[in-house]
């Protein structure tokens, strides 16, 4: 994908970015934020572990299309081979990969995840250093951050970053055990000063004109974006409630996107909470069927699901895998360019971090 998202992130306007989310940001929905002016999206967090080792992994966890780009995948990873082994993989139905180290989630810590990374620098600096040694420009290799406690800690290591060779980073404005707190304004502007690569913000966004705010508040290049669109995937078109043509939009993006119902569902519960009667937002928050929550839908709001006049439909990723060497994952020398297709190892463990607040 030939899409430079550095020089995106350069132009002289605010960057709409929506945010990795758990289950939610995969292809069906960034399929549709795409269709309501948001330039950059995120999938989901997704184990690079995992990711290597499992076709189950790789077909569970990642998707894509025609039409879905500029792409960000993120991945956890705690080992550079890891970490340069999926973005490899990937890289040639994506636009760009992240670290996590954002995930206050106490299993992620546990493993040596997200917001655990916060305290090796050194680790994520080898880390990003592995994958831009091995894929060039403009393909970019990013950080989404929180807040350490110390922000002289946190402007450390996003300097670090920087000098590692990171395309841009990204910075929940919040520490690992805030939530629904305001964000820290003061050190998102003061790491956005202390570093000459682009800043996305994260955090506390609900609204078109909140990002704005936030925007030339912070001077940051991006705002992305999560629980707001969640709610309103047509948040970055200035619409404050989510418009009957989203509804109607994502009827048809599911209809021809393979999405299973569950997924189908909280969307829809999401994206009705603020046009819906209290009473009438129980019921159908509570139907457990996609026939049941399409009759409640065209009952309501007139609406059915329509055929797609473009083609939305996942492309067949074939992906190229590392040699294995006595059960074992090996890097490839800068010589060598043989690749073998490796069996499918799946972890049943958690592939993906639950959502941030915002």
């Amino acid at each position: 994908m030939a899409v430079d998202i550095v020089e995106m992130l350069k132009e002289s306007r605010m960057t709409k970015i929506c945010a990795p989310m758990v289950r939610y940001s995969k292809l069906p929905f960034r399929d549709l934020v795409r269709r309501y002016a948001c330039d950059i999206c995120f999938t989901p967090m997704i184990l690079a572990d995992s990711f290597v080792q499992s076709s189950k992994a790789r077909d569970n966890e990642f998707s894509t299309n025609k039409k879905d780009e500029p792409l960000v995948v993120q991945f956890a990873a705690k080992t550079p081979g890891d970490f340069a082994n999926a973005a490899e993989m990937v890289a040639p139905y994506c636009n760009g990969v992240d670290l996590n180290c954002g995930c206050p989630q106490r299993w992620a810590i546990k493993e040596g995840y997200g917001v655990d990374l916060l305290s090796k620098p050194q680790l994520v600096k080898e880390l990003v250093q592995t994958v831009r040694n091995r894929i060039p420009a403009p393909f970019t290799v990013s950080v989404k951050i929180r807040l350490l406690k110390d922000l002289p800690k946190t402007i450390d290591l996003c300097r670090t970053l920087e000098k590692s060779g990171v395309s841009f980073l990204t910075v929940h404005a919040r520490t690992a055990l805030m939530r629904n707190q305001p964000i820290d304004l003061f050190s998102l502007k003061a790491i956005r000063e202390s570093i000459q690569i682009p800043v996305i913000a994260n955090g506390g966004v609900n609204s078109l004109q909140q990002a704005k705010d936030l925007y030339e508040s912070s001077k940051c290049q991006g705002i992305m974006v999560a629980n707001g669109l969640l709610t309103n995937p047509a948040l970055f078109s200035g619409a404050t409630v989510t418009p009957l043509t989203c509804i109607q939009d994502w009827l048809n993006i599911t209809s021809t996107i393979p999405t299973n119902f569950l997924t189908m569902h909280h969307h829809l519960v999401f994206m009705l909470e603020k046009s819906l009667p209290k009473i009438q937002r129980q019921i159908f928050n509570n139907l457990q069927t996609r026939e049941s929550s399409l009759e409640f839908i065209h009952s309501h709001y007139g609406v059915t699901p329509q055929a797609v006049p473009e083609s939305i439909e996942p492309i067949a990723c074939s992906y190229q895998l590392p040699l294995r060497h006595n059960s074992k994952l090996i890097e490839q020398s800068d010589s060598g360019d043989e690749w073998e297709i490796i069996p499918s190892f799946f972890d049943e463990e958690k592939l993906t971090c639950n959502i941030d607040p915002n």
